[in-house]
């Protein structure tokens, strides 16, 4: 099933990026630009940034235009529940943790309220598909 997620929501085109930055070190900045450059609708939310990377930036998912299909954690695993709970109110329909943003706690959560959960590094899946579909 791990893969079939990956497949099914890498794909998806609108997407939001918690913990978007605009440090080019942080794997906030980084995901958020590659996501961008690909074409997806990306949303940075950062509750200290005005703005990433020249766009708007959005304190909560609860402020977005349109609801995220995959909100991407890259956030400490101590803000994961929180931000799972603000997902689901927003409509979101999957979280995809990036390696290091992962809560037992938050994924138990956001399974038994109904929402996908895919564990993997998003960059790493455009590396190995950078010109089409990813296939997970």
């Amino acid at each position: 099933m791990p893969n079939q997620l990956i497949r099914k929501y890498a794909n998806e085109p609108i997407w939001a990026v918690v913990g978007a930055s605009n440090n080019p070190r942080k794997y906030g900045n980084r995901i958020y630009k590659t996501l961008r450059t690909a074409g997806y609708t990306v949303y940075a939310i950062n509750n200290r940034e005005s703005e990433v990377e020249g766009d708007t930036a959005y304190a909560s998912l609860l402020d977005l235009p349109q609801p995220p299909t995959v909100v991407d954690m890259v956030v400490p695993p101590y803000q994961a529940l929180e931000v799972v709970q603000q997902a689901k109110e927003a409509g979101a329909k999957a979280i995809w943790f990036q390696p290091g943003a992962e809560d037992a706690e938050a994924i138990r959560w956001a399974k038994a309220n109904g929402l996908d959960v895919v564990e993997d590094c998003i960059l790493v899946q455009h590396v190995q598909s950078p010109k089409g579909e990813i296939v997970g």
